[in-house]
């Protein structure tokens, strides 16, 4: 089985460089079919630019409302006709029409161990609490705000001498473990959500 994939990034785009790599290396059976972004100035258009990615940008700030402009990004990305929709750094909560639209097909990746700090500044989050472990989840996007089916989960420690930046390097490199197995497990057919579990076949 392979699929269709859209990917949606804000910034330097990091994770989507490890799908680009996975793809291109075989580890995932997918095509990247588009890039969406709402920041024209995101390092990720280099990035899709430099792997033939076609690249949809709909700027945030030129809409009068959040509302008409994910009524565009919608419109987009049905054109694009994803089989999965990736959020890989995509700074923004996905409203309910996207969510709808793309329900059990849209995954995202947060760096904590969810259900713990979810939200801005997971890594944050995690140092103020105090806690030994932490790390990242990739999940299934619905309606509640990190708050989807779990998929996969990747940890790391927590060192006494970390700072924000520390951990948040130590996060990242599971970060692009973890995205990569998990698109390929979608690709593959093998995620099945029951209830709020994920399992995988």
């Amino acid at each position: 089985m392979t699929g269709r994939i859209a990917v949606l990034a804000s910034g330097r785009g990091s994770n989507f460089q490890a799908i680009i790599d996975a793809v291109r290396d075989g580890r995932v059976r997918a095509t990247c079919a588009g890039l969406f972004t709402d920041n024209p100035k995101a390092y990720a258009i280099k990035r899709a630019e430099a792997a033939n990615i076609p690249v949809t940008v709909i700027d945030y700030a030129s809409y009068p409302s959040r509302e008409t402009y994910e009524r565009m990004l919608l419109s987009a990305m049905q054109k694009c006709d994803p089989d999965l929709v990736v959020l890989a750094g995509y700074m923004r909560i996905v409203g309910k029409e996207i969510v709808n639209a793309f329900a059990g097909r849209m995954i995202n990746i947060h760096p904590a161990l969810l259900p713990s700090f979810p939200g801005l500044h997971g890594q944050r989050q995690a140092l103020l609490h105090g806690v030994k472990v932490t790390g990242c989840t990739v999940h299934f996007v619905d309606e509640s705000l990190d708050g989807g089916p779990i998929i996969v989960q990747r940890c790391v420690p927590v060192l006494e001498s970390d700072d924000e930046e520390a951990v948040s390097a130590r996060i990242l490199k599971q970060e692009h473990r973890c995205l990569p197995e998990a698109i390929r497990l979608f690709c593959e057919g093998r995620l099945e959500i029951i209830g709020r579990r994920v399992i995988i076949h």
